[in-house]
């Protein structure tokens, strides 16, 4: 579920700052705690027993209410995780909102449960949307250890990318993590990743936790996660309020429109002489396409990465297309200034006889999108332009660019200027300098 935006700066401080003062004997006093609607989504910490998103006082209450027989039991009650409702929970719960617990019990991104002793001071990071996050939020000092793809990310991260490695993304060594000594590892959630490194590092009393941090269903809940995880509520706070406002102008501009106004959107790679789409279970792509006000063609197919038939593309006839670019190699990136090769990629795949009736390649609807960069690593800086792309008339005043710069300047904090480095998008006419 969405996100209502600022709630979590709101109840976020309170966190850290309210001065708790309530003994077991004045239950009945405190006002009654609000119940999360289906506008909010539930943050996934035990102690979080009115299931809303945060935990306050107003868990304190529920907890003690539930404890006395006036309430329903919900999942997060039991903050310290011991099967049974006590006074324990009780003081967990006063721990987490003043910052002092010694364990925290969450849920991860694949559902699974995880108990990590508190504080943490030395993480290591599997992926480089992760990575964005905990830079964005302050912790990176905490990282000790990286895995290959933020190790070849030089320019996104110059300090994270000299760490000790410890392989590969999607299976990292558990030996060379277990030499760092670390309090727990962020990992990748795509396909059974997590499951088999937290086999691998069973018996070993380091808690391995999934936080792809790629899904606009679960982003904020997952930075939140880590706030609390990082004691960076401060810090998560402005993060969230700034990328949130942002989206909230295109969702607010998109919710209105009708079936009839919103583009159909062929949204594709090409790996092989397969082509690839996004399916209804996609949570990056298909999210944003729905969000920026567009029709994903195949948003009622099943599965998340999807391969499709050409004919099947004519058949439905798309009015826009985007292609997720990235292959070959330095073709788009931080990396890359030149835009030759971006430049060819569009004139090939413009010339495709297979799609040359489309209405998409007829009316030069056709975008390149990195998805590296602005779908799977800042889904937030790539929704802004396939806003653009698909409403030009609701969306002028957005400049994707300037938010792309900020989130490298304010959040990132790198000396990186995109008015003379970098290539991400590309169309002729609405992108010519690939920008």
């Amino acid at each position: 579920m969405e996100t209502k935006k600022g709630s979590f700066g709101k109840h976020f401080l309170s966190k850290r700052f309210v001065v708790i003062a309530i003994a077991l004997c004045s239950v009945l006093l405190v006002a009654l705690p609000a119940i999360a609607t289906e506008d909010d989504f539930v943050l996934g910490i035990y102690g979080n027993a009115n299931e809303d998103d945060t935990i306050d006082m107003r868990d304190l209450t529920y907890v003690k209410l539930i404890f006395f027989g006036e309430k329903p039991e919900t999942e997060l009650a039991d903050a310290k995780y011991d099967g049974e409702i006590n006074p324990l929970d009780f003081v967990q719960i006063k721990l987490v909102i003043v910052g002092k617990e010694t364990e925290l019990t969450i849920v991860d991104e694949v559902d699974r449960i995880v108990t990590v002793s508190m504080p943490v001071e030395r993480m290591v990071v599997t992926y480089h949307a992760t990575a964005g996050v905990i830079k964005a939020i302050g912790a990176e000092d905490k990282v000790v250890g990286v895995s290959s793809t933020i190790e070849s990310a030089e320019l996104l991260f110059p300090e994270l990318s000299q760490l000790p490695s410890i392989g590969s993304t999607w299976a990292p060594d558990a030996e060379s993590i277990c030499a760092l000594e670390p309090d727990l590892v962020l990992m990748i959630t795509s396909g059974s990743a997590t499951e088999k490194l937290a086999d691998l590092l069973e018996g070993t009393g380091i808690p391995v936790i999934g936080a792809y941090c790629t899904s606009p269903l679960t982003y904020t809940e997952t930075v939140e996660k880590l706030a609390y995880i990082l004691n960076k509520g401060a810090e998560a706070e402005k993060y969230i309020d700034w990328y949130e406002g942002y989206v909230d102008i295109i969702k607010d501009r998109t919710e209105g429109l009708s079936e009839g106004d919103k583009p159909r959107v062929f949204g594709t790679y090409r790996r092989s002489e397969e082509w690839k789409t996004y399916g209804n279970a996609n949570q990056g792509a298909n999210q944003m396409i729905k969000m920026a006000g567009g029709i994903n063609i195949a948003g009622n197919l099943p599965g998340g990465w999807i391969t499709v038939d050409p004919e099947w593309v004519i058949a439905e006839n798309p009015s826009i297309i985007f292609v997720q670019s990235g292959w070959p190699a330095h073709t788009f990136g931080y990396d890359v200034d030149d835009l030759s090769e971006a430049k060819a990629f569009r004139a090939e795949f413009m010339t495709l006889p297979v799609f040359e009736n489309v209405d998409a390649v007829e009316d030069g609807e056709v975008y390149l999108l990195h998805g590296d960069s602005m779908v799977w690593r800042g889904w937030f800086l790539g929704l802004p332009y396939l806003a653009k792309w698909f409403h030009p008339e609701l969306f002028e005043d957005l400049n994707p660019n300037a938010i792309h710069q900020e989130w490298l300047t304010r959040f990132q904090r790198i000396d990186y200027d995109l008015d003379e480095h970098g290539v991400f998008v590309y169309h002729p006419e609405k992108h010519p300098d690939g920008k």
